[in-house]
């Protein structure tokens, strides 16, 4: 993503389309588009030294710095033993939120991702088992991505800095048993007093904005733009355009905004772990 960012820019900067900026070469419009979107990536170095010949770059300093961009963007990151069975979409968000500083998130459904137990993971997958006629391998894969995803959290170098909005009903609806509940009550808490997590949950008697769909807004921190992830009936949506990250933004915002303050956040979660 970073590459596509830079080859962006240097592309526009000399004014070039994209059809004008791969004529004559070995790869059409539509990669290099996927290229600048962080969707897909150049195979070899020699192809995008032959862009930066094309975009005017003759510093070798800089010319050296995205060559090793490029490099780095070939690693294969952990998830990719878990592609076979990955829907759709779900590697690169995956990718892209590995490589974030940041996340700021609101789920209405179920308890976030990040913040799942296994338990609580593993319960989900199974009781959808049935109706989508998965497999015991696909349930347990993917209870194991979940717990890959949630060393982000508590890794040593930059951990992921996470501020996750929780609407009430989600941590009412029952997952596997009052049991699993609890454990991931628990688990809430104890993330939720590290440094870098801040949890809040918006009571179902709050009348006030609910966003339908879940999202989160990923930040990578200058000169990459904040990303928004979306799940809707048509699908996952990742998208960095202004005009998506700005309304998701204000929406964030509201829902902060009405949403229990995080001190409030054990408090409550010790009511419903009484209750249940």
């Amino acid at each position: 993503m970073q590459l596509g960012w830079e080859l962006r820019q240097l592309r526009e900067k000399v004014g070039f389309t994209l059809a004008e900026a791969v004529d004559g070469l070995t790869f059409s419009t539509s990669k290099l588009y996927r290229v600048e979107n962080g969707l897909t990536g150049l195979k070899a170095a020699a192809e995008l030294r032959i862009l930066l010949d094309r975009y005017g770059v003759e510093d070798e300093e800089d010319v050296d710095f995205l060559v090793g961009i490029h490099r780095e963007s070939l690693n294969r990151g952990w998830w990719s033993i878990y592609r076979n069975v990955m829907p759709s979409g779900m590697a690169l968000y995956i990718g892209l939120e590995s490589g974030i500083r940041s996340s700021r998130a609101w789920q209405p459904n179920v308890v976030f991702g990040l913040l799942q137990t296994e338990n609580y993971a593993r319960e989900m997958f199974l009781s959808s088992k049935p109706v989508h006629e998965t497999t015991t391998e696909f349930v347990e894969r993917h209870t194991q991505i979940r717990v890959e995803r949630k060393k982000a959290l508590t890794r040593r170098d930059t951990p992921l800095e996470l501020w996750a909005i929780q609407d009430e009903a989600a941590l009412r609806r029952v997952v596997g048993s009052p049991d699993v509940m609890r454990e991931q009550y628990e688990e809430i808490l104890k993330l939720a007093q590290l440094d870098n997590v801040t949890v809040q949950i918006l009571p179902m008697a709050t009348a006030t904005y609910r966003s339908a769909s879940n999202f989160s807004l990923m930040e990578f921190g200058v000169p990459l733009p904040t990303v928004v992830q979306i799940d809707a009936a048509e699908g996952t949506k990742i998208s960095d355009k202004d005009t998506d990250v700005w309304s998701f933004s204000r929406r964030f915002e509201a829902l902060r905004g009405a949403a229990l303050a995080p001190v409030e956040t054990p408090a409550f979660l010790q009511q419903l772990a009484r209750e249940i």
